[in-house]
């Protein structure tokens, strides 16, 4: 099919990694559909390209709404980017419960929310695509975002048994698994009320500078977006990609190459740690 003929969905739209994946798309002749929580706090800011509409992936009944006006209007829906998230920074012992909550409910539930809603008409056209925005935290559990990392990891798995159960149908499922890029993530990461005052001050400061560094002076967005262009052009696609700072790609070969504690040695010198 001619990419100016698909249509695609890209959830957490109106800025970083979205709103890239979204213009990028835009431009090369995709029908777009971009996500936001708030859309009109960003009708300004909103690229040409696409159209940005409401979608909050933590309510049932938004992420339901949201896919069926797509699919009212178009009549079919070829692929879906689930990029829409967040991140809560802290100690496990300062991050609270409600903290936690939500940081699963929207990141690991909310693209779980939004894969059941295309499934039924992917599966009927008998094609799709579905790449769901992992992160190298998922592959790598990262000091001070325990709960980000377990967000990521639990996108992992379900993406490793989705396949399964879709490929039969004509639908392929892949994780992106971005490093560090310079986007508005950074700035809107939630902290534990605590962490910079408790116990674990100096650690937590110690790691989140190094991490701060690393976003600010990351990549551009747009290699995300070239990504995903490629993606939805293939036939087959594998369980995952990765994209980002050479230095953070190779971490994860070393990970799987050299003993854990050994793995655990090499972070904690990289993020200060003792």
């Amino acid at each position: 099919m001619d990419t100016r003929e698909q249509v695609i969905i890209v959830t957490g739209a109106s800025s970083g990694l979205g709103n890239a994946c979204a213009t990028y798309l835009g431009k090369k002749g995709f029908r777009v559909y971009g996500t936001s929580r708030n859309p009109s706090a960003y009708a300004k800011k909103a690229d040409e390209y696409f159209e940005l509409i409401q979608m909050n992936q933590a309510d049932d009944q938004s992420v339901a709404k949201a896919i069926a006006s797509v699919l009212a209007k178009e009549g079919r829906l070829d692929a879906i980017v689930c990029n829409a998230g967040m991140g809560i920074s802290g100690s496990v012992e300062d991050s609270g419960l409600e903290e936690i909550k939500l940081q699963m409910d929207t990141n690991f539930m909310g693209v779980v929310r939004c894969v059941k809603a295309v499934l039924p008409s992917m599966r009927e056209a008998g094609k799709g695509k579905i790449l769901v925005m992992s992160s190298l935290a998922g592959v790598v559990g990262m000091p001070f975002q325990a709960f980000y990392s377990s967000s990521k990891y639990a996108l992992e798995g379900f993406v490793e048994s989705l396949r399964f159960e879709v490929r039969p149908f004509g639908i392929a499922a892949t994780l992106i698994e971005p490093g560090d890029f310079r986007t508005g993530f950074t700035a809107s990461r939630r902290a534990a009320a605590s962490s910079a005052e408790g116990p674990y001050k100096k650690l937590y400061a110690a790691a989140m500078g190094v991490q701060i560094r690393d976003e600010t002076g990351g990549h551009d967005p747009v290699d995300v977006a070239r990504l995903v262009h490629r993606l939805l052009g293939l036939g087959q696609l594998k369980v995952r990609y990765t994209v980002g700072p050479a230095f953070e790609r190779a971490a994860v070969l070393i990970k799987r190459l050299i003993p854990a504690r050994g793995f655990e040695f090499f972070y904690r010198k990289y993020y200060k740690l003792p």
